[in-house]
């Protein structure tokens, strides 16, 4: 295997095969990522070829949003269980064969059963629960680092892949666009084949920053049932603890204020302010920059201080931004400043967030556990995708979604910071 030959080449110049699958993971996260966000290029594009409206569209892409986090806790198990390579190429082949087959959609219900269900269930077993398990299994040492470089790779493939999907759609169509990304997806497939590795342990090495290699731990054996059940069984453990609803309430108020309203409706919020798709996606785009830096830094920040009170900051900023983004007459300096704030806290919390949950409820259950708050960062992204949608269509604007998201990352800021200090499950 390429792998092999790569470790020892690595090894050679005392490198850690642990940053080639960091890599790996990185590009997969990342593409995924792009076609995760790409429809919200094409909601206009459909409503002109087809006539659907609006709100039809964003229904399809809330199911996308909510089966993307409800999968997370069940992926969580399924790598447990069957490895980090098998799964990634799975879910990669899922959403390719989902996005391939849309290239043929001429109803509403196609566009729901096929960028809704079959993308939504592909991209959920690529969560951020990969990126979690694979900075759990192969670093000791630099794991919120590393942590928040996967998880800036998911929101910077969505944001990053826009510009250059809005120009080409708007000049060779949808499809065109939509052949890109599976081109992209099978690009990185091709990566996973070839450098991903399961555990340090398969090439003889230590976890980054440990001193001995450790043996692989027993992998479960049971039926499908027992493996569905796992993570339903570590949800009623967990369900009576005031933390965990803490954490799940504020990654919800997370994912509505994100994915489900910035990243689907933006393009065409700037669109009722008389922007181009192209001008619109670019200051996605520059989220996407800001964001890079901010939630690698965000990673850095969580190993140094109390992640109750970085979230209380990043929640604050998010909802002021949002507030004042009505207010900014959609100029150039007006966006561009709320591209920097928003920006830098697109997604920063999840390397305090998930660090709250290994603290709390232990490195064993961490990533079930985070999956389950994960989906509820989903549904609330699915809550904002067809909340936005429908405030467009029945009130004409979407400002009134923009000023309720702003108002619960206020209300997110709070709640975050009533947990205790030193509380433990």
């Amino acid at each position: 295997m390429l792998s092999n030959a790569l470790a020892g080449w690595m090894g050679r110049r005392n490198w850690h095969y642990g940053w080639a699958v960091v890599a790996a993971t990185f590009l997969t996260m990342l593409v995924t990522a792009g076609a995760v966000g790409a429809p919200g290029v094409f909601i206009v594009p459909l409503e002109r070829e087809f006539g659907w409206r609006t709100a039809d569209i964003s229904s399809a892409l809330a199911i996308r949003f909510a089966l993307f986090g409800l999968v997370a806790p069940f992926a969580a198990a399924f790598i447990n269980r069957f490895g980090v390579r098998r799964m990634m190429l799975a879910a990669m082949s899922v959403v390719v064969s989902g996005l391939l087959l849309s290239l043929l959609m001429n109803q509403v219900w196609h566009l729901v059963l096929l960028w809704g269900v079959v993308v939504g269930l592909g991209t959920g077993l690529t969560a951020m629960v990969l990126g979690a398990t694979v900075a759990t299994r192969w670093f000791s040492h630099r794991r919120g680092l590393v942590l928040g470089f996967l998880t800036a790779s998911s929101a910077t493939g969505q944001l990053l892949f826009l510009p250059l999907l809005a120009h080409m759609t708007e000049s060779l169509g949808w499809r065109v666009s939509l052949g890109f990304v599976c081109a992209m997806l099978v690009a990185a497939v091709t990566v996973v084949m070839l450098v991903m590795r399961e555990r340090p342990s398969e090439l003889g090495l230590p976890a980054y920053g440990d001193t001995a290699v450790a043996p692989p731990p027993p992998v479960a054996h049971g039926g499908l049932g027992q493996l569905l059940a796992s993570p339903l069984v570590i949800l009623r453990d967990v369900s009576g603890n005031a933390t965990f609803w803490v954490l799940f309430a504020t990654f919800f108020i997370c994912g509505a204020s994100t994915n489900g309203l910035i990243q689907t409706h933006f393009i065409a919020l700037c669109g009722d302010y008389g922007m181009a798709a192209v001008a619109g996606a670019s200051v996605l785009a520059m989220m996407g920059i800001f964001d890079f830096f901010g939630t690698v830094g965000s990673g850095w920040l969580s190993d140094r201080y109390d992640n109750r009170w970085l979230l209380f900051w990043y929640y604050g900023l998010r909802g002021l931004s949002l507030l004042a983004l009505p207010f900014s007459d959609f100029s150039f300096y007006g966006l561009a400043l709320f591209a920097m704030f928003y920006g830098l806290d697109w997604i920063a919390t999840v390397p305090p967030t998930v660090k709250l949950v290994a603290e709390r409820f232990g490195r064993e259950r961490a990533n079930v556990v985070f999956g389950w708050i994960f989906a509820g960062h989903q549904i609330g992204a699915a809550s904002a995708a067809f909340g936005g949608g429908f405030s467009r269509t029945t009130f004409d604007t979407y400002l009134p979604a923009f000023f309720v998201a702003g108002a619960l990352c206020l209300v997110a800021a709070g709640l975050v910071v009533s947990l205790r200090r030193t509380a433990r499950a």
